[in-house]
């Protein structure tokens, strides 16, 4: 298992003392001078996170067609997919420092397997909780003397070795974030573990599947991406992406990401758009680098699997338009076994 749960964490016990807000209030007021802590439970400060990119369009290069088109997904839905990765994330204000906010961090990922059409967890859930700080004007030995690892510092440097500000609003987004990068880390450790020991498994995956180079060569990983901040089309093709019917997917594109590795990607649309607007049910796809030859098979095969994943409904949520009830299931079992 991840070192967020297993040898080091248990080793000093610090694992068991983080495992509440309230453990971790009763930690920090018996080994930190000053400490005040948060009254009442407060709402995630998930809830509170503001959209710091602004949405806007990409050009990208195509893989499949020199003019970005819709092509209608040929054959019928098929089930296919193994299993299915997602990861959730809680972040809550523990107290402060005088002004400077302390936070309260979980994070944990999963992957849930298909076996005789019942969902199980495969392995063991990865969980990771976790204190954040701004170490640049709190009490950095008391706080690394109490929580060693189990503390991150959301003031650190950036390359040209200036700190953000004491502004609380600021140090609570940073700490948000901080929580997001853990979630993501515990997400890609089960994704690499997956593409090792069950190459041949399809796996769906919550998001790209770019930031790492070994999932992106897998050819069993598929990535979903359910949110649209950035459209990877401009000009008239982002009105063929827009415009895509039910069970119709755009041409296969080229995205490289700042820092992510090379892959292959496309829109699906999963959902009937009539009575909705243009995003509704709308998904990009995400696999592996392929042959010229083979992409447009390769992509309606996967498109295909997608497809069949649209029943269940995985309502009552929200994104239950673009959501597999396969990640629903992750997303339950999280928030049942981490909270």
């Amino acid at each position: 298992m991840d070192g967020a749960r297993s040898t080091e964490e248990t080793k000093n016990g610090a694992f068991e003392t983080l495992r509440s807000v309230h453990a971790a209030q009763r930690l920090l007021v018996r080994l930190v001078p000053n400490v005040r802590t948060a009254t009442g439970g407060g709402s995630p400060l998930e809830r509170l996170e503001r959209e710091l990119e602004l949405p806007h369009v990409i050009d990208a290069e195509g893989a499949e067609d020199a003019t970005l088109r819709a092509r209608p997904v040929p054959g019928a839905p098929t089930p296919a997919i193994r299993a299915f990765l997602d990861g959730t994330q809680r972040s809550q204000v523990l107290g402060w420092i005088g002004a400077l906010p302390l936070v309260y961090g979980t994070s944990g990922a999963v992957v849930r397997q298909r076996v005789e059409r019942q969902l199980t967890t495969w392995g063991a859930p990865l969980v990771r909780h976790r204190i954040y700080a701004p170490l640049a004007y709190a009490p950095r030995e008391e706080l690394e003397g109490a929580l060693g690892a189990h503390l991150e510092d959301t003031t650190r440097p950036a390359p040209d070795g200036s700190i953000p500000p004491p502004h609380p609003t600021l140090l609570l987004e940073r700490a948000t974030l901080a929580v997001s990068r853990d979630r993501e880390r515990l997400e890609l450790t089960l994704a690499e573990r997956w593409c090792a020991e069950r190459a041949h498994d399809p796996i769906m995956i919550d998001g790209g599947i770019g930031s790492s180079e070994l999932v992106a060569r897998s050819a069993c990983a598929v990535g979903v991406v359910k949110s649209h901040r950035t459209l990877y089309a401009d000009g008239d093709a982002l009105g063929v992406v827009l415009a895509l019917g039910r069970g119709e997917r755009s041409s296969v594109i080229r995205i490289a990401p700042r820092g992510r590795s090379e892959v292959l990607s496309w829109y699906l649309r999963l959902r009937s758009t009539e009575g909705r607007d243009a995003l509704w049910g709308l998904v990009r796809v995400e696999m592996c680098m392929a042959d010229t030859p083979t992409i447009t098979a390769r992509a309606d095969e996967i498109s295909r699997w997608l497809l069949a994943e649209c029943s269940p409904l995985a309502a009552p949520d929200p994104r239950w338009d673009r959501m597999a009830y396969g990640i629903r299931s992750a997303e339950e079992f999280l928030r049942a076994t981490t909270n």
